[in-house]
């Protein structure tokens, strides 16, 4: 039997990697037979850069960048053997690195990204694959074209000052010593965000007070990332303000889309492409997946929903083991899921299921897999006691 495990994290708890081996133990605890393919997954948030190179053998590279607030930190990115440099931004300019305390998504920037691309350039990338989530920014990726080139002017003609605040300045735009290398490099952009740069739904109004604005902040941000779009436009005539998941990290997406010639992709579906998941699930039998929390919003592109599309399509069953099932988890039964089911065997403090996960999914996944074999007749239950009434 042929069983691939293709998870996310368990943020908080488990990498990808970690998921994926716990379920192998539980299966192979019942079927020490079974083909096993553990291929961790991610779409783009942090976690990514781990997955790919845990599925790709790629090389993990190391360069002393700066943070969110401009503090030195050492970030990791990826090379593969076909030239192409994978770049977590999370891991120069990530929310997770910055304290509560600490966030100000009026000055943090992505200045950190911008040397990684330069990094993966300087070393003959010929394509680029940044991952888009996690970010502790709001600056539209300003940050990032000032590291590849891109200069910021004010009315003055002064330089501006980092952070997405500062956008509500500007004045003009010089990219004459914009990276002309950019223009060989093919970039991608992994993210399960569709969001605009600007307005309601876009990244100041719905990401912005998780990384610390208020709401009065949000409007000012809002403002300031709609002036580096107008000017944007003025100065090398792309108007990408509103296309789809240019708001994504902070606004990166719009950076990305408006001044490198980016495209965005689901990045479930660019981590399975790197994983060759398609031929792997098309030769199962059976395929796991899973994720912290399962919900409906699994359905706007997360890993669940990626690895159950491609199993759909092969006529494979799905299994999901997750931390919790949230509202509207329902609705992946249309997109391929065959049944899901959470860790907890009943009420647990989220300090102990975390500390427990790998027990619970190895002990999920085992009883699982023995209803598996029933259903499937390919053991026999052990038989039930006899009882004889007494004459």
């Amino acid at each position: 039997m042929n069983i691939v495990i293709a998870p996310d994290s368990f943020k908080e708890s488990l990498s990808a990697t970690g998921v994926a081996q716990a379920i192998a133990a539980g299966i192979q605890a019942v079927m020490p037979q079974a083909q096993v393919m553990c291929l961790p997954m991610a779409d783009g948030g942090e976690g990514t850069l781990d997955a790919v190179l845990a599925v790709t053998g790629g090389e993990r590279r190391e360069l002393e960048v700066t943070d969110a607030l401009g503090r030195p930190r050492l970030a990791q990115w990826g090379w593969l053997p076909d030239e192409t440099a994978v770049i977590e931004m999370a891991s120069a300019a990530g929310l997770e690195h910055i304290a509560s305390i600490d966030r100000d998504p009026a000055r943090a920037d992505t200045h950190g990204v911008g040397k990684l691309i330069l990094a993966a350039i300087d070393a003959g990338a010929r394509h680029i694959v940044l991952s888009a989530g996690g970010s502790a920014t709001n600056d539209a990726g300003s940050g990032m074209l000032r590291a590849l080139g891109l200069q910021f002017f004010d009315r003055h003609d002064q330089l501006l000052a980092p952070g997405g605040m500062a956008l509500a300045n500007l004045a003009r735009l010089d990219a004459s010593a914009l990276d002309a290398r950019l223009a060989s490099v093919e970039i991608t952009i992994a993210t399960d965000v569709r969001n605009p740069l600007c307005g309601p739904e876009g990244a100041s109004a719905i990401f912005g007070p998780q990384k610390g604005a208020t709401p009065e902040l949000v409007r000012q941000l809002d403002q300031a990332l709609g002036q580096f779009a107008h000017i944007t436009t003025q100065t090398n005539g792309q108007d990408m303000q509103n296309h789809p998941g240019a708001g994504a990290a902070g606004g990166l997406g719009f950076a990305a889309l408006a001044w490198m010639g980016a495209r965005m992709r689901p990045g479930v579906e660019v981590v399975a492409q790197l994983a060759n998941l398609e031929q792997a699930v098309a030769q199962a039998d059976l395929v796991f997946t899973g994720e912290g929390r399962m919900d409906a919003q699994t359905l706007q592109g997360k890993t669940p929903w990626g690895v159950m599309r491609i199993a759909k399509e092969h006529h494979v069953p799905v299994i999901a083991i997750t931390g919790s099932l949230g509202q509207g988890y329902q609705a992946l039964y249309e997109a391929g899921l065959t049944a899901a089911f959470s860790l907890a065997n009943g009420p647990i403090a989220l300090d102990d299921a975390i500390a427990q996960a790998p027990a619970l999914l190895q002990s999920r996944a085992t009883d699982i897999m023995r209803l598996w074999l029933l259903a499937s007749n390919r053991t026999a239950p052990a038989a039930a006691p006899t009882h004889r009434s007494s004459e």
